[in-house]
């Protein structure tokens, strides 16, 4: 129930959904002073939201600065999160992945570096399985194929939001007499850092935050990026405007 309440007022306050919203509005009521200022409004936004320079300034300001993989001490687990395979095309020989493969990728690389002794995947289906497989397994299954040792693997698949990621990591720590007084490696997006490193906290487990799969670029000041409207730059405010919500609604709901 939380997860499709928090679904829909999020769709509710996306940016896109906000100018359509004030745009229609100001159609409806165009012969009216508060139709003509809504319908003003909606389009103004549209433009703001679609600037390019304007969205990377935004997601740069939110994701925190990578880390420089040499300058990391060893730990015993990477914890990565997933989320980042197409479970909506069933397959079962290799994975699909979606934009954030760094998450995988780099935990493979800093495993290969000696950063991380071993990896616990953490991840189920979500909420509307469509496929049997789960994250998790698809996840392993690509980091065997890559070089791990399957005996460096702990898998976590029952997950379906953040904080069961940090709840049930918990637990396979304590079933593998892991200590909890431990400091392990959090691998996620940039963008999901603040939110997944505060799960864990709640729960107890101690993290050292390693963000991988950035959406923000260097800043630049050509000529498109400056003017010409772009939907990526509104994909880029619907994902943290998701994630601000998520924020908000899991610290109503005790999760942070």
């Amino acid at each position: 129930m939380f997860f499709y309440l928090s679904q829909f007022l999020s769709s509710l306050v996306m940016p896109l959904s906000i100018c359509m919203i004030l745009i229609v509005f100001g159609l409806v009521k165009i012969k009216k002073k508060a139709g003509v200022k809504s319908l003003a409004s909606g389009v103004i936004l549209l433009f703001l939201f679609s600037n390019q320079f304007l969205s990377n300034e935004a997601i740069n300001a939110w994701e925190p600065d990578y880390k420089i993989i040499a300058s990391l001490p060893e730990f015993e687990y990477g914890i990565v999160l997933t989320g980042v395979t197409n479970l909506s095309k069933e397959v079962y020989d290799r994975t699909f992945f979606n934009k954030g493969a760094d998450r995988a990728t780099q935990a493979i690389q800093l495993y290969k570096l000696g950063k991380i002794k071993k990896i616990l995947i953490t991840g189920g289906q979500g909420l509307n399985p469509s496929n049997p497989n789960t994250e998790a397994e698809l996840l392993r299954d690509f980091m065997l194929i890559a070089g791990v040792e399957e005996a460096d693997i702990l898998i976590e698949n029952k997950a379906k939001n953040t904080y069961q990621n940090a709840a049930l990591t918990k637990e396979i720590f304590n079933q593998n007499n892991i200590p909890a007084e431990q400091t392990h490696l959090l691998i996620t997006s940039a963008f999901h850092m603040n939110r997944a490193k505060g799960c864990f906290d709640k729960v107890g487990l101690s993290t050292e935050t390693f963000p991988v799969d950035y959406y923000g670029y260097n800043r630049k000041f050509d000529l498109p990026i400056l003017i010409y409207p772009d939907p990526y730059a509104i994909f880029i405010w619907q994902k943290l405007f998701k994630e601000w919500v998520g924020i908000v609604m899991y610290k109503v709901a005790g999760y942070l």
